[in-house]
């Protein structure tokens, strides 16, 4: 797959093409481990094998979110990417996701997706309060999922009633989720009182 709105061009005039295929692939194979801290792998060779797809990948599109225009969907992967990197501890990942997503969401402010991105980053690196407002925009936009990310986050600044609530919305439009289901009875049950619990 090419890049959709034409080749990204750096400040020395070189083009660069990039096909999205596999990246796209990876990252959606990733966030059944890595997606939030700690990451959990079967077995240390599928965290090596992880470990080095994100690293070849974040070499790569450095290069293309340095671009003089960059893509908006680079971006949002390289930033989602980033994210992931964060999660297995590379120096410099936070940063960078932070970085991108801030990019990402200054091109496309009310992108539901980007939103979700970025507010789920923040709220993985334990900053719920930053995370809330890209989480909410990303749910009144249309993304269903982000709240359980909102639930999450007010869960961890301790507001049960709000964590409830938007767990419950999620449990509802996600029946089959039984995860959500386990995590509201614990609340409930206050064998949970926080994300820090």
């Amino acid at each position: 797959m090419g890049i959709a709105e034409g080749d990204p061009e750096t400040a020395s005039g070189k083009h660069y093409r990039f096909n999205l295929g596999y990246l796209d692939q990876v990252l959606r194979d990733l966030p059944a481990h890595a997606r939030n801290y700690p990451p959990r792998f079967d077995s240390p060779q599928r965290r090596q094998r992880a470990v080095e797809d994100v690293k070849r990948f974040a070499r790569m599109l450095d290069i293309l979110v340095n671009t003089l225009r960059p893509n908006t969907q680079i971006l949002a992967r390289a930033g989602y990417l980033n994210s992931i990197g964060y999660n297995l501890e590379f120096p410099g990942s936070g940063e960078k996701a932070v970085a991108i997503f801030e990019k990402l969401l200054a091109a496309t402010p009310s992108d539901p997706r980007a939103n979700y991105l970025y507010g789920s980053f923040l709220a993985n690196a334990q900053k719920p309060r930053q995370a809330l407002p890209y989480l909410e925009k990303a749910y009144a936009g249309g993304m269903a999922d982000a709240a359980y990310t909102i639930g999450m986050a007010y869960l961890s600044l301790d507001n049960r009633e709000k964590a409830m609530e938007h767990l419950e919305i999620y449990k509802r439009r996600n029946p089959g989720d039984t995860r959500v289901g386990k995590l509201i009875e614990a609340i409930r049950a206050g064998k949970i009182r926080s994300g820090k619990s």
